[in-house]
């Protein structure tokens, strides 16, 4: 995704793995709550809570390799709103 973030990207982003059954639940679980953060307004904490949501889910030893990469786009995503809004 090049150029403004776009919240509906992200959201299909996230979607993407929240429709994967090869991801754990756990991981889904949080990619759901981040969703949920996002959703509720893009303040700067709840981009923050949903970036540490999302980071977390990076060092789970059960994450498949495919989906590492679209949990780290769905971050560098969200650090780019979280810097426009400054």
């Amino acid at each position: 995704m090049a150029g403004k973030p776009d919240v509906n990207g992200i959201f299909y982003l996230m979607d993407d793995i929240l429709g994967d059954n090869g991801v754990p639940r756990n991981i889904r679980k949080s990619v759901s709550d981040a969703k949920e953060k996002v959703k509720a307004g893009a303040s700067d904490v709840n981009l923050t809570s949903a970036i540490y949501l999302l980071d977390e889910c990076l060092n789970d030893i059960n994450m498949p390799f495919h989906t590492r990469p679209a949990i780290m786009e769905v971050i560098s995503e969200l650090e780019r709103m979280k810097e426009e809004m400054k």
